[in-house]
């Protein structure tokens, strides 16, 4: 275990940003982790993975510990399900791909989704109907002031809109470092209502179809849609699409009958932060090295050498324009790291 001083982060986050960590560790193990975590040389240290979900405003002054924890095992199996451990630091994605080649089912929705597997509980990640609390059985976590390895049900995690326990309470409390799904062996159960899907799908001139269908969809919709990390920096959808109140939503809808939107219950509706940026004209906009995606409004984008202020400041203009036309708040989906 090599700690590093003065560390480039640019190969460490989607947006690509060149900010600069004053130490740097790469973990490999529970005992590495433990043995770090335990140091009391470094008063303030970030956890991170694969750098998917953030935004560097500026140099840190911290210790970054990058968890690079593998593996990819079944644990159990009846004749319809299958509950598989996932280690932290494997790669979200392709950890989808490989539970469609042994068969099993409940993740395909989120193929392609950027990130690694042990931050994908912090946001409850979701796409096209379907989020990562629909297949979750547990976590396991180094819970940080005692440095013991600890079990969280879903209950204990308290899922929420792309929302958990470990942004709220259980914040900077633990590490994840592996998490457990139970996923569906036979009889899957096929999430093809999205729209965009089932556009996809006609097109492939698919009409039942099947798990790898739906992957293969969903690819395709995110690749046409959405631009890939390793060719232009980004950090997939920036902003939370907004929860607003029926009060709210009556008023908006009745100067936008146009909008989309999605009622969620009787008392709250979801409206697509996206129209709301394409509506104020920032859709394919470029400030500088900073701008908004040609292709997709909630995607902010780094050209080449914008720095996080200038993303962040960009940010904080598109939910200043979306406030004043709408009157509706929308709030970042990435963590702002300072």
């Amino acid at each position: 275990m090599i700690i590093h001083e003065n560390f480039s982060l640019k190969n460490y986050n989607t947006f690509g940003i060149d900010a600069t960590a004053k130490y740097f560790v790469e973990i490999n193990s529970l005992k590495e982790l433990r043995s770090i975590i335990g140091n009391n040389d470094y008063p303030r240290k970030i956890v991170i993975g694969g750098g998917s979900n953030m935004l560097l405003t500026d140099n840190i002054d911290a210790l970054f510990i990058h968890i690079n924890l593998k593996g990819k095992s079944i644990i159990s199996e009846s004749p319809d399900t299958a509950q598989v451990k996932i280690m932290a630091g494997e790669n979200w994605h392709e950890m989808v791909m490989w539970s469609l080649e042994n068969g099993f089912g409940g993740l395909e929705n989120l193929s392609l989704i950027p990130g690694n597997t042990g931050t994908a509980p912090i946001q409850n990640i979701g796409a096209y109907g379907v989020e990562l609390k629909d297949c979750f059985v547990s976590c396991e976590a180094i819970r940080i002031e005692d440095l013991q390895l600890i079990t969280l049900n879903k209950e204990e995690c308290k899922f929420g809109y792309r929302d958990s326990y470990f942004k709220n309470e259980g914040k900077d409390k633990y590490v994840i470092t592996s998490v457990t799904f139970s996923l569906t062996k036979d009889n899957h159960i096929i999430n093809s209502g999205y729209g965009a899907i089932e556009e996809q799908l006609e097109r492939d001139t698919i009409k039942n179809p099947t798990i790898k269908d739906i992957s293969n969809a969903v690819i395709a919709i995110r690749q046409s849609k959405l631009p890939d990390p390793k060719v232009l920096g980004n950090s997939g959808s920036f902003f939370k699409n907004p929860m607003v109140s029926t009060e709210v939503f009556n008023e908006f809808i009745s100067k936008h009958p146009e909008a989309p939107f999605y009622k969620i219950s009787d008392l709250t509706y979801k409206i697509p932060a996206g129209w709301l940026i394409e509506k104020c004209g920032f859709k394919g906009k470029r400030f500088g090295d900073a701008g908004v995606h040609k292709n997709q409004a909630l995607v902010l984008v780094n050209y080449d050498k914008a720095t996080g202020k200038e993303i962040l400041a960009l940010a904080s203009k598109i939910i200043e324009e979306v406030q004043n036309k709408f009157n509706i708040t929308i709030s970042p989906e990435v963590n702002l790291i300072k």
